[in-house]
């Protein structure tokens, strides 16, 4: 019995929606869709210098979130969390563990990333190997200039999640994202015209959003990468 894929998530869907185009990956063979950690840790290595948001909403503050993976069975596996339904924004959506700025606390903006998985999900920042920085996003809608770092676990992590925070913890295959029934691509004009808006249709969850805009922007990096 195949497993229904997507989730209940609050999606602003304009009704002028129409579909984008296939992912940079589409081309190759599922064999060629699993990664392990070192294969990650080496795409990192070839990561460029990041870059900044193009567009960025005015009043935006700072945010960091960390793309936390671990190796099992042979493959790589990167940590989301899903929010609760009271959370102020983004409710029930699928994310990274992730924060904002807050200069009293976080020296550099990896510190921010690092408090806030070790608030979330208890994940210590001692056990984070922080391979690489990945290009800035900015939201338009709650006005963040995001700014994701990847980081490597030797293992598993055991997490404890903040009740508050985060009601389940995912640890995804990257080849489950790279499926080829988990991308689409939509373009919308909200915020500005013919964007390019990025869904992830996992077993019981979809992810989109600024957490989708990341996650295709590495994975397009990562399967670019010679295997």
């Amino acid at each position: 019995m195949a497993t229904t894929r997507g989730g209940r998530q609050r999606i602003p869907r304009p009704p002028t929606a129409r579909a984008g185009g296939p992912p940079p990956w589409a081309h190759l063979p599922p064999e060629r869709r699993r990664f392990s950690l070192a294969e990650v840790r080496d795409a990192c290595a070839r990561l460029a210098p990041p870059r900044p948001p193009q567009l960025v909403a005015p009043g935006s503050r700072a945010a960091a979130v960390l793309m936390a993976m671990f190796e099992e069975d042979g493959e790589a596996r990167v940590v989301l969390t899903k929010r609760p339904d009271h959370m102020p924004s983004h409710q029930g959506e699928i994310a990274f563990p992730g924060g904002k700025v807050q200069p009293e606390a976080d020296r550099t903006v990896v510190d921010a990333a690092l408090r806030e998985a070790e608030e979330e999900v208890g994940l210590a920042r001692d056990a984070v190997e922080i391979a690489g920085e990945l290009d800035g996003i900015s939201t338009l809608a709650t006005r963040f200039t995001i700014t994701p770092f990847v980081g490597l676990l030797a293992d598993r992590p055991e997490l404890t999640p903040d009740p508050s925070e985060v009601v389940k913890v995912l640890a995804v295959p990257l080849s489950a994202l790279l499926d080829d029934g988990a991308f689409r691509e939509e373009r919308w004009d909200i915020g500005m015209p013919d964007r390019s808006v990025y869904f992830f249709e996992l077993p019981g969850e979809t992810v989109w959003g600024a957490t989708a805009r990341i996650l295709a922007s590495f994975l397009a990096h990562l399967t670019a990468s010679p295997k």
